[in-house]
């Protein structure tokens, strides 16, 4: 757990690809819109240590050297990362039917109460203004929200950390030790 900069990550290495590394039954974590290379570095750090896939879709902050040196992520090499323009673009490169949990606000039940199955993408929203309503208008049915109280909001690393574990949880932890 100590901190020790990866000096052997170089800026090739760094750009985010899709390697081929995710476990098998592993969740997708969408990021829709972020707007904090911090927090995305963060997430991008529980992707590799879960083998889980990251999504990012635009527009979001430049990714370039120095923002990824400051931000942490000498992660891209251990994990799968994929960039898409749109939302629509996501869709045509996943099954059309997939039905992804929308993690906001004013989701309708708390995170604890949904089934979470191998394979399910969770979507979470810009640190700003969270999800559209268009995307939220899609999948009415699967918002979850975290129980909270006199805060607007939780950071979003860990939000996704939070509704992460508890999805891994219910899948035994797809056999990580």
């Amino acid at each position: 757990m100590g901190r020790k900069q990866n000096i052997f990550v170089d800026a090739q290495e760094r750009k985010p690809l899709d390697r081929r590394l995710t476990r098998p039954g592993a969740l997708g974590i969408v990021l829709v819109n972020p707007r904090i290379p911090q927090n995305t570095g963060s997430v991008a750090r529980m992707c590799a240590a879960t083998g889980s896939r990251l999504d990012l879709i635009n527009p979001f902050f430049k990714i370039d050297d120095a923002k990824l040196k400051r931000a942490g992520l000498d992660y891209w090499p251990l994990l799968d990362v994929r960039i898409f323009n749109t939302l629509e673009d996501w869709l045509e490169a996943n099954d059309s039917k997939v039905q992804p949990w929308l993690i906001e606000t004013v989701g309708s039940k708390p995170y604890t109460q949904a089934t979470f199955e191998p394979n399910d993408f969770l979507f979470f929203g810009d640190e700003q203004e969270g999800l559209a309503p268009s995307i939220i208008d899609r999948w009415p049915n699967r918002t979850l929200r975290i129980p909270q109280q006199n805060v607007r909001s939780m950071n979003l690393a860990m939000t996704v950390g939070i509704v992460s574990f508890e999805a891994l949880r219910q899948l035994d932890f797809l056999g990580m030790e």
